[in-house]
């Protein structure tokens, strides 16, 4: 049975591309060229923010000394659970070497990169979580220098929230900006401000940060680019729609363009969520309100499928940034299942969980883009370089096989290079 949408949403209004990406590579061949004094200029202009860029270890230490006892506490729970998973997936690739022939041996090399710039939300939420998520890993990877940026605010002392400075400092960073948008990318990739221009530019934004990150890929690396917040929830007749329904819109007060689905065999169930969930949008206070009630009603979908095969192929071709799978046999979906960003197990869990705290990171591909790659990781940090050593007992047949395929593609130059050790060391 083809899956049937009970409820269809409409389609997230493409922005206008074109006109988005001149607008953010116009302002960053300015603050190529500006540097700092246009970093502040626009920070003045975007963000009404006329202090520091660079916080300074005095603004720091008060910061920090603003927080509640119970919040750091909190911090320190989920810091530990984030970087004991990334020791774990440091630790799940290895640098190796192999004699593939008597006398030919290669390997590999895991090495950090440099610098790493973290983008560090800011708007309507302190996200303290995005803090964690992205500078814990490098740190566990072995970057050296861990820069990040946040946007300022007019009601934090330093710019940016104590809660976030905090954060940043018990994860690790080297240096913080009071600096957010397009020119708080520009900071992290042209080495602004006393920074060490960025390897890697990792961390969730605005279509304007994301858009910076796309066009400075190649020039720098990024971790991905990332579009709005998607999540979707697996569920059968075994599921509780009072706890599907929160799940979905408590992924939807993301903001109004985050898609969020239920698949599910069950058409009671189904009918069941589809009233419930405006009811718990409505609870929420504003303006998360508004955002979940427009992501609901505008982009909330519920698809009717033929049992759980149906249901996993539905989730592999929409590919959801997070995927919670409130069904029977949760071991047969973890097997099953292919396309996601996060997977969530169970109705003991929730996307909320990785989102802050559980220890898994919630950068994570988006739009589709779990069909070809995955989330942050200390991978993303990591450059997997090869190297080879060769002695002349493999010689005879290296340097004939290579000179011969050399010469079969034209490359005689190449094929000399081969020839030239064969009489060199062979003699």
């Amino acid at each position: 049975m083809t899956p049937t949408y009970l409820k269809r949403g409409a389609a997230n209004a493409p922005a206008d591309a074109e006109n988005l990406s001149g607008t953010v590579a116009a302002l960053l061949a300015e603050l190529e060229t500006g540097r700092e004094a246009m970093a502040q200029r626009l920070s003045a202009e975007l963000d009404r923010w006329q202090g520091d860029i660079v916080v300074s270890e005095e603004a720091m230490e008060a910061a920090c000394a603003r927080v509640p006892q119970r919040l750091k506490d909190d911090i320190a729970y989920a810091h530990e659970n984030i970087a004991r998973f990334a020791a774990a997936q440091r630790a799940s690739i290895k640098e190796t070497e192999i004699e593939l022939r008597p006398g030919l041996t290669a390997g590999q090399r895991l090495i950090p990169v440099n610098a790493a710039g973290c983008y560090v939300p800011g708007g309507r939420y302190s996200h303290i979580a995005s803090a964690m998520m992205t500078v814990t890993t490098a740190k566990i990877a072995g970057v050296r220098h861990i820069a990040a940026v946040s946007p300022p605010r007019a009601d934090a002392p330093a710019g940016v929230p104590d809660a976030i400075l905090y954060t940043l400092r018990h994860c690790g960073a080297d240096r913080v900006l009071a600096l957010g948008g397009i020119q708080g990318v520009a900071a992290l990739a042209f080495g602004l401000f006393g920074l060490p221009p960025a390897d890697i530019l990792v961390g969730p934004g605005n279509q304007y940060v994301a858009e910076a990150k796309r066009l400075l890929y190649g020039r720098v690396g990024i971790d991905m680019v990332a579009g709005p917040t998607d999540s979707m929830v697996i569920a059968d007749s075994s599921a509780d729609p009072v706890i599907v329904a929160w799940d979905l819109i408590g992924q939807a007060e993301h903001g109004a363009n985050s898609p969020v689905w239920l698949v599910t065999d069950s058409p009671e169930l189904a009918t069941e969520v589809a009233r419930l969930a405006p009811l718990f949008a409505a609870e929420l206070p504003q303006p998360n309100r508004a955002a979940a009630e427009a992501a609901w009603t505008n982009l909330g979908e519920i698809i009717l499928c033929d049992g759980p095969e149906a249901m996993a192929a539905t989730a592999d071709s929409i590919a959801p940034e997070h995927l919670h799978v409130q069904a029977a046999k949760l071991d047969w979906w973890k097997a099953r299942l292919s396309a996601y960003g996060s997977l969530f197990l169970g109705a003991e869990s929730t996307v909320a969980f990785g989102d802050k705290a559980a220890g898994t990171n919630h950068v994570l591909p988006t739009s589709g883009a779990a069909r070809y790659t995955g989330g942050l990781s200390v991978h993303k940090f990591l450059k997997t370089v090869t190297w080879q050593k060769v002695t002349p007992e493999a010689l005879p047949q290296l340097a004939a096989v290579t000179a011969s395929i050399s010469r079969f593609e034209g490359m005689e130059g190449h094929a000399r290079t081969a020839d030239i050790r064969l009489e060199k060391f062979l003699r």
